[in-house]
């Protein structure tokens, strides 16, 4: 039974849950991890990941669908994910086997945070794994901790889904051979000086394009790129500083192989941007944001599809991929993960 929230009025915040789960890893070896009520870290003050940001973390989300159901969505590529960023940032790698089991754990425990289908809510899930010996000399600490709490959240957008303004951002997100392709913390810690600049100024998001050349859409702080071209094709871009986005991964099969459209997955120019008819953003939070307008220093680029609504090819894949996440349509072989 789920306990009583105003699910309908949730805002994209924190509530406290009752369990977590908690692993740690010690004279080379994880132990066996469980699930606990305390929701207090104690470190050293000279934790690694307090002196060098030795820290990844990963976001996804428990649905309740049509039929009931307590179900993720493609865990184990989060799974995968968090694997190739511990690797980047030289932390042992958290089986995925042992990733999969917390979500099982964590959701299970706190089912009854789980927001009803219908609600426009969700519970999101945030696994992160850190260095927590200490360490005052540049180098890996020598234990770590892999953590994951959940909490439920409503609707990324308040009121319905509006497009909105972007600007294209004068700092750079990531550097070519960089961290910017894993989930490490230190690229978000960055990123906030931008992103609160851009909201000062009234826009929404930051563009980011590429560090080297200036002349390629990268991805914005937290969210993938997708655009539409005039003739119906979906265009993302392509770089080994972008982080390879989930929601995006799985927009990009919908749009192929079950709304049979042409994907290209490809470098994008910026000059190219005016082009297109539709952009988004997607990402596990708000599966896709629409833009409907980018500033570029003095200049606009507004798309066909307007300030109002999102356009009809973005509108189906985002119909498409929640009606798949909430059991409303079928899901493609492995997608789904329903917790027991």
């Amino acid at each position: 039974m789920a306990v009583n929230l105003d699910w309908g009025n949730l805002g994209f915040g924190y509530i406290k849950t009752p369990y977590r789960y908690v692993a740690r890893y010690k004279d080379g070896k994880w132990s066996e991890g469980e699930l606990t009520a305390d929701d207090k870290i104690v470190l050293t003050e000279c934790a690694g990941v307090l002196q060098y940001a030795q820290t990844a973390f990963e976001g996804l989300k428990a649905y309740t669908t049509k039929d009931g159901k307590i179900v993720t969505f493609r865990p184990d590529l989060n799974a995968e994910r968090m694997e190739q960023s511990a690797a980047r940032l030289e932390i042992p790698i958290f089986p995925k086997e042992k990733f999969l089991e917390a979500v099982d754990k964590v959701v299970a425990a706190n089912r009854e945070y789980v927001p009803p289908y219908g609600s426009g809510a969700t519970l999101y899930i945030r696994p992160f794994i850190f260095g927590s010996s200490a360490v005052i000399g540049v180098k890996p600490a020598q234990e770590y901790e892999f953590r994951m709490f959940c909490t439920p959240v409503g609707p990324y957008f308040k009121g319905g889904i509006k497009p909105i303004s972007i600007r294209v951002s004068d700092y750079d997100r990531a550097a070519p051979h960089g961290t910017g392709h894993i989930k490490a913390g230190l690229n978000y810690a960055m990123s906030l000086y931008a992103i609160v600049d851009a909201h000062e100024k009234g826009f929404d998001e930051n563009m980011y394009l590429d560090a080297a050349t200036r002349t390629y859409v990268e991805e914005t702080g937290g969210a993938n790129f997708i655009f539409v071209t005039k003739d119906g094709k979906v265009v993302t871009p392509k770089s080994d500083s972008i982080l390879p986005s989930i929601t995006r991964r799985s927009l990009c099969y919908v749009a192929e192989n079950i709304l049979g459209m042409t994907v290209e997955h490809r470098p994008v120019r910026f000059e190219e941007v005016k082009d297109f008819a539709e952009c988004g953003l997607c990402g596990t939070a708000a599966v896709i944001s629409p833009v409907g307008k980018i500033y570029d220093h003095g200049k606009e680029v507004c798309f066909p599809s307007g300030m109002t609504e999102m356009g009809p090819v973005t509108k189906k894949l985002y119909d498409t991929l929640t009606g798949i996440q909430m059991g409303r349509i079928p899901a493609p072989e492995g997608w789904i993960r329903e917790i027991k």
